[in-house]
């Protein structure tokens, strides 16, 4: 690790509550807060605005874009990115002034990316390596590798963990990325160098 990466900064505007746990080499950045039990690992990126609610727990090396509210019960992998004004929701009937909040779990795996003003439904996984169109509505889980885009999401293909569209047949079961020469055997789960 180069000098001062392993150092975390907080910006002067932003709020950190004791309780809080944020990873060496994280970056939070205007007006955001992470509340006391909210777990942020190492080398992130908290953007402005952003909210870290309790319960919500980040891995190492996430990026989460301006204007974006992890809330209880959602959990980011490893290298997430989760791009400007997405949406992730925790309760699947939110009701104001009712006493029964259910927290519905919401997984995002390793090196998945979601796009700008995506909204993530509560209660859904978002696989590995996988990548969710700016703008998409997710109901439904999301496969490792997978494309999806649209209102309700809908798969549109497979990615690579470079981020390049590889195929568009949602049948392939082995994929080879020319940008990075990867192959991956979507039915094993796992990229093959």
């Amino acid at each position: 690790m180069a000098e001062g990466e392993d150092e975390t900064f907080v910006h002067a505007t932003a709020v950190v509550e004791q309780g809080a746990e944020i990873g060496p080499g994280t970056r939070v950045w205007h007006h955001a807060h992470v509340r006391a039990g909210g777990r942020v690992g190492a080398r992130c990126v908290l953007g402005k605005n952003v909210y870290v609610d309790r319960g919500a727990v980040l891995g190492d090396g996430v990026h989460v874009q301006n204007n974006v509210s992890v809330f209880d019960g959602v959990e980011l992998g490893d290298t997430v990115f989760v791009g400007p004004s997405a949406v992730f929701t925790n309760d699947r009937v939110p009701r104001a002034g009712s006493t029964s909040w259910t927290v519905s779990r919401t997984s995002v795996r390793t090196g998945a990316s979601i796009g700008a003003n995506a909204t993530i439904v509560a209660g859904v996984t978002i696989g590995e390596w996988s990548m969710v169109a700016a703008g998409a509505v997710v109901t439904r889980d999301v496969e490792a590798h997978q494309l999806v885009m649209g209102s309700p999401a809908r798969p549109a293909g497979w990615v690579c963990r470079c981020g390049a569209v590889i195929e568009r047949d949602l049948r392939a079961g082995s994929l080879h990325c020319a940008a990075c020469n990867t192959h991956i055997d979507l039915f094993a789960g796992r990229a093959i160098c």
